[in-house]
């Protein structure tokens, strides 16, 4: 596996590369963030995930987060983000990072998040569907292998990994309320410790997206957590 990680400060890339090594995972690391974004345009098929922090010389991670989406939607992201900067956290995952690691962090802590987002990515790509989509619902079909989703007979192909996971996990049980910590073990395949604001953040951004397709289909259960339906119009 090939790594980009974006890091100003040197000696945490140092650290990080020790721990890198140990799992055999290659790694390129950048210190200012046109650098980083430079890399990622100019090799996007080489780097299987991109590690990414918010506060970075040049150009900030926001901004890299978002040009990289541009020209892919399916590259993992972890973002770091410094102590309790709860927006920046929200708005990382907004713009399509599909995790945050909160400094200061332990590098097994890193480690480990890149290693659930990679375990799920393999489960998706390894699963192969018995019929040509896996979910067909009134509305919606979806395909875990290729991960083509079509909603009110559009293609939805700008779903970041999160946001088709979060999806394919509601719909695979239509009406059926999940609540937020079950959505954070289901997708995220670990524990947030109660972190509710990952699974609201990446609702609201799979909701925009789902609504230009046509009528809402995932609803808010006040008090309890979100449901796939799409039998009718959400308002």
């Amino acid at each position: 596996m090939h790594i980009l990680m974006v890091e100003d400060n040197e000696s945490v890339c140092e650290m990080i590369e020790m721990f890198f090594l140990k799992e055999e995972w290659e790694a390129t690391f950048a210190h200012n963030g046109k650098e980083g974004l430079s890399l990622f345009q100019e090799n996007e098929s080489s780097y299987d995930l991109v590690v990414l922090d918010l506060m970075l010389p040049e150009m900030d991670g926001i901004t890299i987060c978002r040009e990289i989406r541009k020209q892919s939607k399916t590259v993992p992201i972890i973002m770091l983000t410094a102590k309790d900067s709860e927006s920046d956290e929200v708005i990382g995952l907004e713009v399509g990072a599909d995790d945050y690691v909160t400094k200061p962090f332990s590098p097994l802590t890193l480690v480990a998040r890149i290693k659930s987002l990679l375990r799920r990515a393999n489960v998706n790509a390894s699963d192969s569907a018995s019929a040509e989509y896996e979910i067909e619902t009134e509305h919606l079909k979806m395909d875990r292998t290729t991960r083509e989703v079509l909603l009110y007979n559009q293609s939805l192909d700008n779903l970041t990994p999160k946001e088709f996971d979060l999806l394919y996990t509601l719909a695979n049980s239509p009406r059926r309320v999940f609540s937020r910590e079950q959505l954070l073990q289901l997708v995220w395949d670990y524990e947030y410790f109660g972190d509710e604001r990952t699974v609201d953040a990446h609702i609201k951004k799979l909701r925009q997206k789902l609504s230009e397709n046509g009528p809402q289909v995932i609803q808010t259960v006040w008090g309890v957590g979100y449901k796939f339906d799409d039998t009718g119009s959400i308002d």
